[in-house]
C-alpha cells in the first residue's frame, strides 16, 4: 500500500493525481503506471497535507496546505484496468469502511500554467504518528 492516488468515484475519466510513490523515478511510477497511461505533468493540490506514512505518504484535507505531485492521464483503453491495480495496491474497496482512502473530486493546478483540472482526491485516515512533510512534496523530503 502506498497510498498516493487520487482518483474518481464517477464515471468521469478524470486525470488521477499522484504524490508519493507513483510520481516518476520512484518505486511505483513504472510497476503500475508505465504503458498505462497518455501524459503526466507536474500539479499540485491546495486545501491538503502530505503526512509521511510506513513507507508512503497520506494526503489529507486541511486549509491551507499543498501537495506536490503530478497529473497523470491515462490511456482511454487502459483507464478501468489502471484504476483495478491501483485498487488492489491501496487495498482500496468501495465502500469499506476500513478503507484508508476516500475518493473525491477536486481541483488541482497545473504547474506548467497555473490552470486548474477536475481530478479526483483523497481525504483518509491518517495512521496514528504521521509526521507532516514539509512544503508538501514527497520527491523533497
Amino acid at each position: 500500500m502506498c497510498g498516493e492516488r487520487i482518483v474518481s468515484v464517477t464515471p468521469a475519466r478524470f486525470p488521477i493525481f499522484v504524490y508519493g510513490t507513483l510520481r516518476p523515478g520512484e518505486v511505483n511510477h513504472d510497476l503500475f503506471l508505465r504503458g498505462r497511461i497518455r501524459s503526466e505533468e507536474p500539479g499540485r493540490l491546495t486545501g491538503a497535507l502530505l503526512y509521511d506514512g510506513p513507507g508512503y505518504p497520506y494526503a489529507v484535507e486541511e486549509a491551507g496546505g499543498v501537495v506536490m505531485g503530478e497529473l497523470v492521464t491515462p490511456r482511454a483503453d487502459a483507464y478501468a484496468e489502471l484504476l483495478a491495480v491501483l485498487d488492489e495496491l491501496e487495498e482500496y474497496r468501495p465502500g469499506d469502511p476500513r478503507n484508508l482512502y476516500e475518493r473525491v473530486a477536486r481541483e488541482v493546478i497545473r504547474t506548467a500554467d497555473g490552470t486548474s483540472v477536475p481530478a479526483p482526491s483523497v481525504a483518509a485516515r491518517l495512521r496514528t504518528g504521521g509526521k507532516p512533510i514539509e512544503g508538501g512534496d514527497w520527491l523533497l523530503r
